[in-house]
């Protein structure tokens, strides 16, 4: 018997970028992994481009039950990322589980900056989208910024938006099956 691989996916509950969101799931899907798509609150999380997607999990109930089902976790950029994703404490916490168990751990665009703050890029090459918030998150939390559209060091992968998320997804599914 063999267990399913999952990945939690974080996602801004307003103005995640649809598409860093829909591509990485088309590879997921396509190759078996399935997927939980949390955010920092339940209801209806609405994309820049106007992609709805509902909720039913916080950050908070995936620390209550634990991260064991999961083999990485993908958090989405886009604009609602700075507001309601960078210093949230709890996905700063959760990055920092999934890091101690040595899972994959992925973010692109404007979410780069939380791997950072969670302490999680010290000395590991990174990207991001070409934000000079972003860009400077990466530095303050230890990581080297390269501007390439993918970077993976380790069990980190980087994209810099949304035209890396095809790339990226399968770049997350490659590490998964790696496993």
């Amino acid at each position: 018997m063999s267990i399913e691989k999952r990945i939690l996916i974080v996602i801004a509950p307003m103005k995640f970028r649809d598409e860093e969101l829909s591509e990485p799931i088309k590879y997921l899907e396509k190759f078996g992994i399935g997927y939980d798509i949390v955010s920092t609150r339940t209801g209806l999380a609405v994309g820049m481009l106007g992609g709805k997607v509902l909720i039913e999990k916080t950050i908070q109930d995936v620390i209550q039950t634990g991260i064991s089902p999961y083999s990485g976790i993908l958090i989405v950029g886009g604009g609602g990322s700075p507001d309601f994703l960078w210093n949230n404490l709890m996905l700063i916490d959760l990055v920092k589980k999934f890091d101690h168990e040595e899972k994959i751990l992925s973010a692109i665009c404007l979410s780069s900056a939380i791997l950072a703050q969670a302490g999680v890029l010290k000395g590991k090459q990174a990207t991001a989208w070409n934000d000079d918030a972003a860009i400077t998150q990466l530095k303050e939390g230890g990581a080297v910024y390269k501007p390439d559209p993918i970077v993976i060091d380790g069990r980190v992968i980087t994209a810099n938006g949304p035209p890396a998320a095809p790339g990226f997804g399968e770049k997350i599914v490659k590490a998964v099956m790696a496993l």
